[in-house]
């Protein structure tokens, strides 16, 4: 092989790069950010292991989702879609998913609100209103300029999310023997369990599931004229998706984790920071006022990629479970009701933005379920179906995210 070739060997396989990136967006929502500030501030390194844990299950997870787009050209809502015996229950499933999805409007709406709100003083209902207009001009772009295109953008807003929350660690370094402590897994009390449950349903967002076999079925295809070569296609685009899954999951975890740690380090025990603005006003205070705009424009970058990626999930959950389409401006307007109407009553957006992520972890077997299911058969995945250990490890990830859900669900009604 040639230095050309391999030249242009790398250059294809970077063109393979992408769709996960676009997913990992998700990972980097305003309920993300949250959720992790919140648990650093109040319970310091303690939650650390959740972050870990919660971004090595995401991989797997995300990597099922693409593949399933890849091998049928189909997304997870069309399969389950054509495969509900009665039309009651694909409606029925199609609620608790379309909750899911307002539930994900609501974190990534507010978030942008505030965001502004923190650098402009633009009120919060305005706030909400520009950042769900700025979606719409990303999903036209999206429908209009093609999928590539569409990457760039939100791969540019990836890159200021990541600047803008990993700046304030560098200046300010975490203890390591903290961290290290927080890698054993322990709760304390309800609220730590809340947060843990938070912090999941932030990091394995059943929409990012949802999004991604969308985002790789709209990318990818693997047909061509002659068996042999479809099935050695699909080979090559997993092994990229492998590594395009990887670099997105790894700048994930790595700024959800600079994050929950610039709490702990600086901001633990500090009257206030468990809110995202009392957050920059103390991140303002303690390192300057470089490190709370890096903060703040991060938040917003985060908000504004988000809440697109956000819409684009809702719509196609709607396609492939209900098999209507409505008009992109129609549905993005009465997503945003909910959000608009939470920061019109004056609810505390930090406290909204963590209970959002609560009633996403309780969503998540609902996504990830029918995913490992679906990835093991023959019938839909032939010869690329999972390994009996890639489906006991998806099969594992589920029982715990329940495990975790039911014994949250307990400690509040308890009371303990």
């Amino acid at each position: 092989m040639t230095a050309r070739d391999r030249t242009s060997g790398r250059s294809r396989a970077a063109w393979l790069l992408g769709p996960a990136l676009v997913a990992g967006v998700a990972y980097l929502d305003p309920g993300n950010v949250a959720s992790n500030m919140t648990a650093g501030a109040t319970f310091g390194y303690l939650l650390v292991w959740v972050v870990v844990l919660g971004n090595a299950m995401a991989w797997l997870i995300q990597y099922l989702s693409a593949k399933l787009g890849i091998v049928t050209g189909r997304s997870l809502a069309e399969t389950l879609g054509s495969r509900f015996g009665s039309d009651t229950a694909r409606r029925a499933y199609w609620l608790q998913a379309e909750v899911v999805a307002m539930a994900t409007d609501i974190a990534e709406v507010i978030g942008g609100a505030v965001a502004l709100w923190l650098l402009f003083g633009v009120p919060l209902p305005i706030g909400g209103l520009m950042t769900g207009a700025v979606s719409i001009a990303l999903l036209l772009v999206q429908q209009r300029r093609g999928a590539r295109t569409f990457e760039f953008v939100v791969i540019g807003l990836l890159a200021v999310i990541a600047l803008g929350f990993t700046y304030g660690v560098v200046v300010a370094p975490p203890d390591p023997a903290g961290v290290a402590g927080g890698l054993v897994p322990r709760f304390d009390g309800t609220d730590s369990v809340l947060l843990a449950a938070s912090i999941l349903g932030a990091t394995i967002m059943p929409h990012a599931i949802y999004a991604h076999s969308a985002l790789a079925r709209d990318r990818f295809t693997a047909d061509t004229a002659h068996p042999t070569d479809r099935a050695a296609g699909t080979r090559r685009l997993l092994r990229a998706t492998r590594w395009d899954v990887t670099i997105a999951l790894f700048i994930a975890g790595t700024v959800n984790l600079a994050i929950l740690l610039l709490a702990a380090a600086n901001l633990a025990g500090v009257p206030g920071t468990d809110s995202l603005e009392g957050a920059y006003a103390a991140l303002q205070s303690g390192l300057g006022a470089t490190v709370a705009t890096l903060f703040a424009v991060g938040l917003l970058a985060s908000g504004l990629a988000s809440t697109a990626v956000g819409a684009y999930a809702g719509a196609e959950i709607m396609h492939g479970l209900l098999r209507v389409r409505i008009p992109l401006l129609a549905r993005r307007l009465v997503t945003l009701v909910p959000a608009i109407a939470i920061l019109a009553a004056g609810v505390d957006p930090t406290w909204a933005l963590v209970l959002s992520q609560v009633v996403l972890s309780f969503g998540i077997p609902f996504a990830l379920v029918p995913l490992v299911w679906l990835t093991a058969r023959t019938d839909v995945l032939g010869a690329f179906r999972n390994r009996w250990w890639t489906t006991a490890a998806g099969a594992l990830a589920a029982v715990l995210l329940i495990v975790l859900n039911a014994v949250l669900l307990w400690l509040v009604l308890s009371g303990g």
